[in-house]
């Protein structure tokens, strides 16, 4: 299956500079947890809930802090047209549970979960990815 096949296609993008209270309650209504960050049409970072805890509030940061202040600037993608079996080996090996997708252009088409290979490819591969996901360290670390 290729990622284009499992990924999410309705995706936000939010910009650096939105706040972390809009980008929260962004998140909260539309039950999100990762959020790609992008400006002057290019992929700048991500950020989950869980950037806005650990890097942000536990930092001392309020809701009028900025995305950019708490954002992972390190942005991994993957391509649509990629082997979902080995995306999501990927993943594990990188500790993401998400990932941007985009075209050949590098243009934003989608986000790829675990979830959404687990559903729609192959359990058992994302087992593997989890083992090595759930591993201490990682970014936050």
């Amino acid at each position: 299956m290729k990622v284009g096949d499992a990924m999410t296609r309705d995706v936000r993008l939010v910009s650096p500079d939105d706040s972390l209270e809009a980008i929260a309650k962004l998140m909260a209504t539309e039950d999100l947890g990762f959020l790609p960050v992008g400006e002057n049409d290019r992929l700048v970072g991500t950020i989950t809930d869980r950037d806005i805890v650990v890097r942000g509030l536990a930092r001392g940061m309020g809701g009028d802090a900025h995305v950019r202040d708490a954002m992972s600037e390190d942005v991994k993608y993957c391509y649509e047209d990629a082997d979902m079996v080995d995306v999501v080996k990927n993943m594990g090996d990188i500790q993401v549970r998400r990932l941007p997708v985009v075209n050949r252009d590098k243009r934003l088409v989608g986000v790829v979960s675990l979830a959404d290979a687990a559903l729609k490819d192959n359990p058992e591969t994302v087992g593997v990815a989890m083992s090595s996901i759930v591993e201490p360290g990682g970014s936050h670390s």
